[in-house]
């Protein structure tokens, strides 16, 4: 950084943690250039979000939480709540994910796919009500915008720069991370939520995603 004529983050918190492995000389140096999505996503037309389906993308690591996840799916299920919850990818914390879910008698409601291609995680949030996130440690999943841009709502921990994007009762729910009842409580409000109301968030995930994260629009500013 001290080397540089400039230097890129992707958020601004990744820019704050830059701030702090550099003299405060050299931070007018570091500007925020958004990550961009295809117009794939800005321009794919999808139905509206409905059914009790959630979608987690994401490797199958200890940072990426799914173990709370489940145990936020254990206490939904506990309630009597409908959903199926799909776990998209894979990784070495899957066998422990797997003798979880078998352990608390979720076989029937938690699917894991294993990897999937990029056509079939797009396959999986557009055919979701929403995504969800229980990530201990993120920088700005590349998925959450994603889903955002496909008019999915987004229910993630609130962690990093995800609060950049996805704001509470506008286009998603936030819940502390490591908090499985909060997890569990915001996964239930999104399946509780009227589809009226879900479609409203999906098309202010829409924009938000436009505003922030179009490749021709960071690509000019970089």
């Amino acid at each position: 950084m001290r080397r540089a004529r400039f230097v890129v983050a992707i958020t601004s918190f990744c820019r704050s943690q830059l701030y702090r492995w550099v003299e405060s000389a050299h931070w007018h140096k570091i500007q925020v250039v958004h990550c961009g999505l295809e117009r794939a996503f800005h321009d794919l037309q999808v139905p509206p979000p409905s059914g009790d389906r959630l979608v987690c993308v994401g490797r199958l690591s200890e940072q990426k939480g799914h173990l709370l996840l489940v145990e936020a799916a254990r206490r939904l299920a506990d309630q009597g709540v409908a959903f199926e919850l799909v776990l998209a990818g894979d990784g070495e914390l899957r066998p422990r994910i797997e003798a979880r879910v078998a352990a608390l008698g979720l076989q029937g409601r938690v699917r894991i796919t294993g990897w999937i291609s990029s056509d079939r995680v797009r396959e999986e949030i557009v055919g979701a009500r929403a995504l969800v996130l229980a990530s201990f440690a993120e920088g700005l999943p590349v998925v959450l915008m994603e889903a955002l841009a496909l008019r999915r709502a987004v229910v993630s921990t609130c962690v990093a720069g995800i609060p950049e994007l996805v704001h509470p009762g506008e286009n998603g729910w936030l819940v502390p991370a490591g908090d499985a009842r909060a997890l569990a409580d915001a996964m239930r409000a999104c399946l509780d939520c009227a589809p009226e109301q879900l479609a409203r968030m999906g098309e202010a995930a829409h924009r938000a995603a436009l505003k922030r994260h179009d490749i021709d629009t960071e690509a000019r500013r970089l």
